[in-house]
């Protein structure tokens, strides 16, 4: 009889994950981070609830964005599962202060959203979860201005339950 077993490196990812999420508690409760970091409910619940993004850009008053060559969002053509798309982001942009992963044909079209402090390189490598093909966008608001790029990403195995 065979006998199913974790990947190793998924069990270190478990560990890592779990490790983090202690010390994040106990950086709370000993008050070393800033009482904001700490709260889910200073997320903007709107932004996340929006569902197309015509309502996302009011809700996070983007207005209509420009699209932009220094904002640059690599992502594979064809994802061979939605559940786990790779996706770089970096902006050019002096000034970056926040980047968004907008995904269209999700449940909740906004995927990601990212405060860049000052002195930070807005460079950003994460994973998201696609329903189906369809354009992933990125929104920067840099200096005060939103600007996006769009890539289409073909999903030959659902991710989001498909």
């Amino acid at each position: 009889m065979a006998v199913s077993k974790a990947s190793p490196s998924g069990e270190v990812m478990q560990q890592q994950r779990r490790d983090f999420l202690a010390l994040l508690s106990l950086m709370a409760a000993s008050g070393l981070l800033p009482a904001g970091l700490a709260r889910a409910e200073d997320w903007n619940n709107a932004a996340f609830a929006a569902k197309n993004i015509d309502e996302l850009l009011r809700t996070l008053g983007a207005g209509t964005p420009k699209l932009s060559a220094e904002v640059v969002l690599m992502a594979p053509e064809i994802a061979e599962n939605g559940a786990l798309v790779p996706i770089e982001i970096e902006s050019k942009l002096p000034d970056t202060r926040s980047i968004a992963i907008l995904i269209e044909k999700n449940p909740n079209v906004l995927a990601a959203s990212f405060t860049i402090p000052n002195g930070t390189l807005p460079w950003l490598q994460t994973r998201v979860k696609m329903a189906e093909t369809c354009n992933v966008h990125v929104l920067v608001n840099a200096s005060g201005q939103f600007y996006y790029i769009t890539k289409e990403v073909k999903v030959t195995i659902g991710g989001c339950g498909g």
